[in-house]
């Protein structure tokens, strides 16, 4: 199994770990089954950046702890907030998601995602920076902007319409439908499914990993999606989102929703 390259602390959100040319990123806030904030979005940047700089890392698996992948934006945070000191958190933790988006989809080594449980609203991003996904059989796919009352963001509208197609994507944002695993390999958002993901994913990058280094590099350079253009469609994305965010009716949406999960706990 792979080795920690340094002791993780308390406080960390992102894990870092390395093993036979593959690093193993792990996002670990499982206690709130891994709600992206703006300080686990800084510190898998960071990572990000470390691994793209070693030239020992041939391969890259994205994971996390717990029974969730990712829930998104953490709605209490956005629901703490008001006014202008709302709208500020909305374009620091949204602008961070989409370079960390951009960071992972301008590694010239494969990623791999490692997707256990449900993935909600804008870490859906991070999983579409993957050239591998693998899927557990209890991983979803849901959106939730429509039902909750924000706009979509993590590459929702910049990025998923060039893996499952335009009208699906749309579609399934408006309905706000949740997709289980095995639709989501018929449409080709999961490339492989396995009982253990995150042992799988490990085991692809392994392989990845013993291919010829520069002629996977150059593939997935000529595979790559205009970065430039990926970005302008995340920007128009922050833009409609941070205008989203201050309405009432995202107010009410993100009370209705909080309430929602209350009366789930209780």
């Amino acid at each position: 199994m792979p080795q920690p390259v340094s002791a993780p602390g308390r406080h960390d959100l992102v894990r870092r770990q390395s093993h036979e040319g593959v690093a193993v990123l792990t996002l670990s806030r499982a206690e709130r089954h891994n709600a992206l904030v703006p300080e686990l979005l800084e510190q898998l940047r960071t990572e990000v950046a470390t691994v793209a700089a070693d030239p020992g890392v041939r391969a890259v698996v994205l994971s996390a702890d717990g029974p969730s992948f990712s829930t998104g934006g953490d709605v209490a945070a956005f629901a703490s907030r008001e006014g202008t000191e709302l709208e500020t958190y909305a374009r620091r933790i949204v602008g961070v998601l989409h370079e960390a988006v951009l960071d992972l989809l301008a590694l010239d080594v494969p990623l791999v995602v490692a997707v256990q449980g449900p993935v909600t609203g804008g870490s859906l991003g991070l999983v579409l920076a993957a050239d591998v996904v693998v899927a557990g059989p209890r991983a979803s796919f849901a959106p939730w902007y429509v039902r909750v009352g924000f706009s979509p963001d993590g590459g929702w509208t910049a990025l998923l319409p060039r893996r499952v197609g335009h009208a699906r994507a749309a579609t399934w944002q408006l309905t706000n439908r949740t997709v289980e695993v095995d639709l989501a390999a018929q449409w080709g958002l999961v490339d492989e499914t396995a009982d253990d993901p995150r042992a799988r994913a490990l085991e692809v990058a392994r392989d990845l990993a013993r291919m010829v280094p520069g002629a996977v590099t150059r593939t997935k350079r000529l595979m790559r999606s205009d970065l430039d253009d990926v970005r302008r469609g995340l920007d128009a994305e922050l833009e409609e989102f941070v205008a989203q965010i201050g309405t009432d009716e995202a107010r009410a949406g993100m009370q209705a929703f909080l309430g929602h999960r209350a009366q789930e706990q209780a």
